[in-house]
């Protein structure tokens, strides 16, 4: 009983339940930590409830952060609302706006966050200057990770304290199971001062301090033991295997991913029938700088375009395809194509659209691990449907 006491006291370390911590689920979340150069890991059931608690284990009512406007639509709405009813205030960014992320900053500013790679925008965080934002203002910089794996590139090298993954896509890499993961660099001074939630006594362990009693892992061991134990938003551990497996086999899938997607954007934007293509790895993108710098390796697999025809034209484009899916999701060995506007994108304002750079035209693909050709002949016939 005395051990048992211990665990669940947290004066030592071991397993007492699997909302908390599973053998399996503590492989992936220590290989994800590996992966990105991390201190540690903790892992979710999504990649939604991971971005969740990661900024809910910094943030409480009356506070506040600076984010990008360049999200995923869900993450938008989960700031915009979803936090604002938990009494967070969310100040939305331009992504290559690095002086407005220092602009908007507030005494009660709690953490930068951003995506790597803009999702659907492909906006390149420039990590490095945000950074240098974020912590010459006592802050830690926040990043989601999703679009680039750790393959492609580590925030954490060029600053980032925290980072996020959905491991639904790419880190599993094959649509079936769904899972996100928070790792942490362990280099942030949580004592500053800024972060009471982290000094003060816990009443519900025995007042322990988390940064008095577990220093460098006290970012860590509070979103575990504080907010995942209270919102159970566990990872299974089968879906654990899985994104395990799909490690194994993470650069190779990458490289090819990111081989497919730079030939189809090229293709793509030579093609008459395409108004205009905004993918990274082309010298043409605003962000071609930018990724050279942070995606040596390529700039993901996932961009967007717009057809000469307008939204029209790209409804019947995307009900002609055949091969591609037509889904919500990104990352798999598949090839799935989207219209964000009617879809991921479609609970935002039109202010909110804008500012996220969505637009009604646009297509957003996901390039899959198919032979180059049958993507390029799908996509020849669907163009030629959608113009006929």
């Amino acid at each position: 009983t005395t051990d048992a006491a211990d665990l669940f006291a947290l004066q030592k370390y071991g397993m007492i339940y699997s909302r908390l911590g599973n053998p399996t689920v503590s492989a992936f979340e220590e290989r994800m930590a590996s992966l990105d150069g991390a201190l540690g890991a903790v892992a979710a059931s999504s990649g939604h409830a991971a971005e969740f608690l990661a900024i809910a284990t910094l943030a409480e009512a009356g506070d506040h952060i600076v984010s990008s406007s360049h999200l995923y639509g869900g993450t938008i709405t989960m700031f915009s609302n979803t936090l604002g009813r938990f009494g967070i205030e969310t100040t939305f960014v331009d992504p290559t706006d690095v002086d407005g992320f220092a602009a908007a900053i507030q005494p009660n500013t709690k953490v930068l966050f951003t995506e790597t790679i803009g999702n659907p925008s492909g906006a390149i965080a420039d990590i490095e200057a945000l950074a240098d934002v974020a912590h010459s203002n006592g802050l830690p910089l926040a990043i989601d990770s999703t679009f680039s794996t750790p393959a492609l590139c580590r925030p954490m090298e060029w600053g980032a304290d925290i980072v996020v993954h959905s491991a639904t896509k790419f880190i599993g890499g094959h649509g079936t199971s769904l899972g996100g993961v928070v790792t942490e660099a362990g280099t942030f001074d949580w004592g500053s001062g800024r972060f009471a939630n982290m000094t003060e006594p816990v009443p519900t362990y025995n007042d322990l301090r988390w940064w008095d009693n577990f220093g460098e892992y006290s970012y860590l061991t509070k979103l575990r033991n504080d907010h995942l134990r209270d919102l159970g938003s566990t990872l299974a551990p089968m879906h654990a295997f899985l994104f395990l497996q799909g490690l194994e086999t993470l650069d190779y899938r990458m490289a090819g991913h990111v081989a497919n997607a730079r030939a189809v954007a090229a293709w793509l934007e030579a093609d008459a029938r395409v108004a205009w293509v905004n993918y990274a790895g082309l010298p043409s993108s605003p962000h071609h700088d930018m990724a050279t710098k942070y995606l040596p390796d390529g700039p993901g697999a996932v961009f967007t375009f717009g057809l000469a025809g307008g939204r029209a034209a790209g409804a019947s484009f995307i009900e002609s395809l055949e091969m591609i899916s037509h889904l919500a999701n990104v990352g798999d060995a598949k090839t799935l194509i989207l219209h964000p506007a009617s879809t991921t994108h479609s609970q935002l304002t039109d202010e909110q659209m804008q500012a996220g750079a969505v637009s009604p035209d646009m297509v957003r693909i996901s390039v899959g691990l198919e032979d180059l050709d049958d993507i390029l002949y799908d996509l020849d016939r669907a163009l030629e449907a959608a113009h006929g």
